[in-house]
């Protein structure tokens, strides 16, 4: 059965939450460390986790949970063409040139002008495009994708693909998926056994946030959301060598604004705001993410600590007892706490084939919704949910 098209997945022009997953090819350990030859590729990961980071401060899109692994990504992203819809047309033309400056800028100052700007704003048509990209989910992908290929064959000497063919998707239809979906992402270098518990669970945005409420901070990799003038741009390029532009270019990836943010900035905020009104798109004004929505309804202790205690149940055997204010927050979900260790150890069991995840209800409205009778898994995960919840 082949993958379902993309258009019947997600809308640029309509906000939804999928879970994406990149794998490299031939699933080689291209961003671990292979046993077979002893080569550490683990530095790759930083990588990734610094393109995702850039690509957060420009596209219209929150990043909300993910985790790299020795041979394969996990991110779970929202589009959001609401906030894109709130920036003017100079500031679309300039977060575009940031991530496709073009052959021109890109062999010379790889800095967007101030004409440049101006240019890409005044055609309306092209605009128009460029405006729907920055919130489409598979643009994203493309921008992370391509650059980690490139720069992993330079150093590898060889052409051909590093990752397997077109990311998988995956629709998340309702927020008990979503809170299955985050948890199964956090967790899977815990389920890889490459770590024991989430604070130890290096490149997932769990251990973002866990550095992050301890005080940690990171150089950040968001793009400068400043242009140049022209005639600066011109005295540069006269002033300076090639080598020395190079050289500069180099510097300034590795801290582009020269800001020192927390570990988590980046990434979406976890619980929604009360205070907020439901069609408020929150844009985010401090140049790192697009919003400052959050996308669950607990707060980031609840959260933490039924990640944790998650964690802890390896064996399906010896399941401890799940507190009652954690059986009470999934009980609100419609989700059976007797099976939420299944739900999100045993993920793939239930939502491995499906293009969506979500309540036995949700996945079957979204079924309708793209002209199908019922989804991979709909009956299957029944079993997890009360007999309310669909």
């Amino acid at each position: 059965m082949g993958r379902p098209i993309r258009s019947e997945q997600f809308d640029a022009g309509e906000v939804c939450v999928v879970h994406t997953t990149q794998r490299c090819v031939r699933k080689a350990f291209l961003t671990g460390r292979d046993d077979r030859t002893g080569i550490d590729y683990s530095f790759r990961r930083e990588w990734i986790r610094r393109r995702m980071e850039a690509l957060a401060s420009v596209f219209g899109i929150d990043v909300l949970t993910y985790a790299i692994m020795s041979n394969h990504l996990h991110v779970i992203l929202r589009n959001r063409p609401d906030v894109v819809a709130e920036w003017s047309d100079e500031e679309v033309a300039l977060r575009w040139l940031r991530v496709f400056p073009g052959r021109r800028l890109d062999e010379q100052l790889a800095e967007p002008t101030d004409n440049d700007v101006k240019s890409l704003a005044a055609d309306a048509e092209r605009l128009s495009i460029v405006r729907r990209r920055l919130s489409d989910i598979s643009w994203f992908m493309r921008a992370l994708s391509e650059p980690i290929a490139r720069l992993a064959n330079k150093q590898d000497e060889c052409t051909g693909r590093f990752w397997e063919g077109r990311f998988r998707a995956q629709r998340i239809v309702d927020e008990a998926g979503l809170l299955a979906c985050a948890m199964y992402v956090d967790l899977n270098p815990v389920r890889a056994a490459l770590a024991d518990s989430p604070d130890r669970s290096v490149y997932t945005s769990a251990y973002d946030r866990i550095q992050a409420e301890r005080g940690e901070q990171i150089p950040s990799a968001a793009f400068d959301l400043v242009s140049v003038s022209s005639d600066q741009a011109g005295k540069h390029l006269r002033e300076t060598s090639v080598a020395d532009r190079k050289q500069q270019r180099r510097a300034k990836r590795r801290n582009p604004t020269g800001k020192q943010i927390l570990r988590d900035s980046w990434l979406a905020p976890l619980t929604k705001s009360e205070r907020k009104l439901a069609d408020d798109p929150e844009v985010h004004r401090q140049g790192v993410r697009a919003s400052d929505k959050g996308f669950l309804g607990l707060d980031w202790q609840q959260y933490l600590t039924l990640l944790q205690w998650t964690a802890e149940q390896r064996s399906k055997g010896q399941i401890a007892k799940m507190p009652e204010e954690l059986r009470g927050i999934l009980g609100e979900l419609g989700i059976e706490a007797s099976m939420w260790r299944d739900l999100v150890w045993d993920y793939k069991r239930y939502f491995g084939r499906s293009a969506c995840a979500g309540s036995p209800h949700a996945m079957s409205a979204d079924a309708q919704r793209s002209g199908k009778h019922h989804r991979s898994g709909q009956r299957l995960v029944r079993e997890c949910f009360s007999v309310t919840a669909g």
